[in-house]
C-alpha cells in the first residue's frame, strides 16, 4: 500500500479525536444529542484548523446506522464500523456531495447541483451538501442558492466552509449557523505532534517540535505536513538542528547571545554577535523578531514565571536572564525593538537597521551605558559614597564647614576631611595637618605659615599656589567671598572660599601673575574696608540657615506654635517637593494645643491635597508638635510674612549685598579699568545659593 501522509492518516474521525475547537465541538455534540439540528452550518477559519474535518464528522453523525435506520438514531458518536461511516471515511458515500466552489463558480454549476436536491438520499439518512471555499461562488450562484438554503427539503443538510466569511453575502450568513474555528496555539500543536510521533515510533526532540509548531502559524495541517518533511529531512528522526536547517530559521543560541549582551550592556559584544550572524546570511528582520519575542517571554518570566513556556527548551535560561534585567529595561527594549522593526524599510540595509536598533536599546537604558543592568544600585551607591565628601562639604560651606571636592580628595584621606568639618569652632587656629586636609578652603591661605595666621600680610606666600587650586573651584562662588582670609573672618570660611579660583578664571595667565604679584598691596590697603562688606552675605546666610538647626522645637513657651516659631523652624521640618511648596505659602492662624490651623494663600489653593497635609502633619509631629492639622485658603494679612516670602526677601538682601560687595571689590574694579568689564548683576549668586544648588 502506498504511503499516506500524516495529515490524512491522522485526520480526526470523531468529535472526541478532534484537537482543539472545543467551543464548536460542544455546540454540535449537544445539538446532535438533543435532536436540535439546523439545516445549514457555516464553518469559518484559517487553513488547516479543521473545517472540512468537522463537516465530515457531522456527516457521519447524521448517517451512522449503528443505532438504527430512523432519525432518532442520529448520534454524536459515530461507530466508524457501519457501511455508511466507512464509505464517508473512504470518500465514496453517494449521499455526501463535496463541492469545490473554487472550481464551480458559475450559476449553471449551482443550478445543476440544486436540481437533485428534491430527490431522497440513496443510501443514507440525509443528503449532505459540503461546499468548500463557498466564498468563491459568484453573486448569481449565491442568489440561486438562497431559496433552497432557506427552506431545503427535510432530508437535505448544507455544510459550508470558507476561509473568508467577509465575502459572503449577509443573506447567506443569516440562513446559516456560523461557527468560527480558532487558530491552533503552538502548545496544542506540539502536544498533538508528540502523540503522533510516538505512535509512529519516530524519535524526536521537543525543541524541534516547538520550531514546527511556531512555523505552522496556527494550522494543524501545516504542522503535520512540516513534520512529514522533517522526518524525511532527518532520515526518520526529528532533531532540532535538522528542523532549524530545513526551515531556515536562526539558531536560538545566537538570539540568546544577543540578549545576554544586552543584559551586560556590552555594545562591543553586541556588534560581534551581529557580525557572527551576518556570516550565516540570516534574515535580519527575522532576527529582530526573535529578539522581541524573547523580550516578551522575559517579561512573562518576571511577572508570571509559571506561565513561561519551554518553547525552545530554554525556560531555565530565560528565568536566569529575567533576573538580570529590570522590568523597565525589558519594556523599553521591547518598545524599541517593535519600532525598529517598522523602521527597517527605511534603513540603508537590514543589518544596519538591526545594529542601530540594538544600540538604541543600550543608549536609552535608564541606568545608562555601559553599566550592567544587574548592578545598578551598587553602582549608584558607589557614586554616592564617592561624592559623599562633596555633598557634605557643599552643604557645610554656607555655615562655615569644609568643602570637600575631588581635588581635595586627592590631597587628603576621607578621615582627614571629616576632622576639620567637626572642628569648625577651632578654625581661627588650624593646625598644619588640618589645613593640609582642607585644600578647597580659600581660608587655607595662611597654611604655609600657620603661626602667622593673625597677620593678613602672610597671604603673599600662598598666592602663587592660587592658580593650581583654581581649576577645581571654577565658578563655584563669586569673588567677593575672597577677601576675609584673616583669622578675624575665619569663623565664616565659606564666603571666603573661592577668591583665588575666580581670579584665576577671570584673568589671563599674564594678568593672573601680575594680580598675584600685586596682591599684597591690595590686601594691605583694603582688608579693613572690603572685609566688612564681603562678610555681609554671610550673616544673612547664618541668620537663615544656621539658627533653624538648633531650633528643633518650634513650640512657644506656652506650648503653642506661633507664626515666628513656624518661620524659624520651617527649614528643619525636612519637607520637599510640592509638600514644601504648599507649606511655604502658609501662615499660622491659630493653635490651641489640639488643632493647628494654617492659612494658605488663595493662589496656591489648587495644590492642596490630603497627601500633602498629612506629610506636613507628620513633619510637625516629628518636631514635637502633635496636632490635628487644618489648612484653609484665604487672604493673608499684609503684615504677615510666609516662609516663601521670607526666603525671597532674604535672598534679595543677600543678592544686593553680594552685588555691592562686588562693585566695591578692588579686583573687580581692576578688571573694569583694564578690560572695560561689566558686572552682570543677574548672574551674581551668593555662596549660600551655590551650596543649596
Amino acid at each position: 500500500m502506498s504511503y499516506q501522509v500524516l495529515a490524512r492518516k491522522w485526520r480526526p474521525r470523531t468529535f472526541h479525536e478532534l484537537v482543539g475547537q472545543e467551543h464548536v465541538q460542544r455546540a454540535l455534540v449537544n445539538a446532535l444529542d438533543q435532536g436540535r439540528l439546523h439545516h445549514a452550518y457555516l464553518f469559518t477559519g484559517t487553513r488547516g484548523v479543521g473545517k472540512t474535518t468537522l463537516a465530515r464528522i457531522l456527516a457521519k453523525c447524521l448517517n451512522c446506522t449503528a443505532g438504527g435506520p430512523g432519525d432518532e438514531a442520529v448520534t454524536s458518536q459515530p461507530c466508524g464500523q457501519c457501511s455508511n461511516c466507512q464509505a464517508i471515511d473512504q470518500g465514496r458515500f453517494v449521499d455526501l456531495l463535496e463541492v469545490d466552489a473554487a472550481s464551480r463558480t458559475k450559476v449553471e454549476d449551482t443550478r445543476e447541483l440544486l436540481d437533485n436536491v428534491q430527490y431522497a438520499p440513496t443510501q443514507g439518512r440525509y443528503k449532505v451538501y459540503l461546499i468548500d471555499e463557498v466564498h468563491m461562488l459568484s453573486t448569481s450562484s449565491f442568489n440561486a442558492l438562497l431559496k433552497t438554503l432557506e427552506e431545503p427539503p427535510p432530508h437535505v443538510k448544507f455544510l459550508l466552509a470558507t476561509t473568508d466569511p467577509q465575502k459572503l453575502p449577509p443573506t447567506v450568513l443569516s440562513r446559516c449557523l456560523q461557527f468560527t474555528l480558532k487558530h491552533m496555539p503552538p502548545e496544542r500543536i506540539v502536544g498533538h505532534l508528540s502523540m503522533v510521533l510516538e505512535a509512529e515510533s519516530v524519535p524526536f526532540e521537543e525543541s524541534a517540535l516547538w520550531l514546527l509548531g511556531k512555523a505552522a502559524e496556527g494550522s494543524m495541517r501545516d504542522a503535520m505536513s512540516l513534520t512529514d518533511q522533517a522526518i524525511a529531512f532527518g532520515q526518520g528522526e526529528v532533531r532540532h538542528g535538522d528542523v532549524a536547517a530545513m526551515l531556515g530559521t536562526l539558531d536560538h543560541r545566537h538570539v540568546l547571545a544577543l540578549i545576554e549582551a544586552l543584559a551586560e550592556a556590552d555594545a562591543a559584544r553586541l556588534l560581534a554577535e551581529v557580525a557572527a550572524l551576518a556570516e550565516q546570511g540570516p534574515d535580519f528582520a527575522a532576527v529582530l523578531d526573535d529578539v522581541t519575542a524573547i523580550l516578551h517571554r522575559l517579561a512573562i518570566a518576571q511577572m508570571v514565571p509559571d506561565a513561561l513556556d519551554n518553547g525552545h527548551g530554554d525556560r531555565d535560561d530565560l528565568l536566569a536572564l529575567a533576573a538580570r534585567f529590570t522590568a523597565e529595561d525589558i519594556q523599553l527594549y521591547y518598545q524599541i525593538g517593535v519600532q525598529g522593526r517598522g523602521d527597517m524599510g527605511h534603513a540603508p540595509d537590514l543589518r544596519t537597521a538591526l545594529e542601530m536598533t540594538l544600540l538604541r536599546m543600550l543608549a536609552f537604558r535608564p541606568q545608562g551605558v555601559p553599566r550592567p543592568a544587574k548592578t545598578p544600585l551598587p553602582m549608584r551607591g558607589e557614586s554616592r559614597s564617592e561624592s559623599g565628601g562633596e555633598s557634605s562639604g557643599g552643604t557645610g560651606s554656607p555655615s562655615g564647614g569644609s568643602s570637600a571636592t575631588p581635588a581635595g580628595e586627592e590631597k587628603a584621606p576621607a578621615g582627614e576631611e571629616n576632622a576639620p568639618a567637626g572642628t569648625e569652632a577651632a578654625a581661627p587656629e588650624p593646625s598644619p595637618a588640618e589645613e593640609s586636609a582642607r585644600p578647597p578652603e580659600p581660608t587655607a591661605a595662611p597654611e604655609p605659615t600657620p603661626e602667622a595666621v593673625p597677620e593678613p600680610a602672610v597671604e603673599p606666600p600662598e598666592s602663587p599656589e592660587a592658580p593650581r587650586e583654581a581649576p577645581p573651584q571654577q565658578a563655584s562662588t563669586p569673588p567677593w567671598e575672597d577677601m576675609p582670609a584673616n583669622p578675624e573672618t575665619s569663623a565664616e570660611p565659606a564666603p571666603a572660599e573661592p577668591e583665588e579660583s575666580v581670579e584665576a578664571q577671570a584673568l589671563e595667565p599674564d594678568e593672573v601673575a601680575s594680580s598675584v604679584a600685586s596682591a599684597p598691596d591690595l590686601d594691605s590697603v583694603s582688608p579693613v574696608e572690603v572685609a566688612p562688606e564681603a562678610a555681609q552675605p554671610a550673616p544673612a546666610e547664618v541668620i537663615e540657615e544656621e539658627p533653624p538647626i538648633p531650633a528643633a522645637e518650634p513650640v512657644a513657651a506656652d506650648g503653642t506654635l506661633t507664626h515666628d516659631a513656624w518661620l524659624a523652624s520651617f527649614d528643619t521640618l525636612g519637607l520637599s517637593g510640592l509638600t514644601r511648596n504648599l507649606a511655604a505659602h502658609c501662615m499660622v492662624e491659630h493653635d490651641d494645643g489640639e488643632v493647628l490651623q494654617l492659612r494658605l494663600e488663595p493662589s496656591q489653593a489648587a495644590m492642596q491635597a490630603e497627601v500633602h497635609v498629612e506629610r506636613i502633619r507628620e513633619a510637625l509631629a516629628g518636631a514635637g508638635v502633635e496636632r490635628r492639622l487644618v489648612i484653609s485658603d484665604g487672604e493673608l494679612p499684609a503684615s504677615v510674612e510666609t516662609p516663601k516670602q521670607r526666603a525671597d526677601r532674604l535672598a534679595a538682601e543677600r543678592h544686593a549685598q553680594a552685588v555691592d560687595a562686588l562693585k566695591a571689590d578692588p579686583h573687580v574694579k581692576q578688571l573694569q579699568q583694564a578690560f572695560g568689564a561689566r558686572l552682570v548683576e543677574a548672574s551674581v549668586k551668593p555662596s549660600g545659593e551655590h551650596a543649596r544648588g
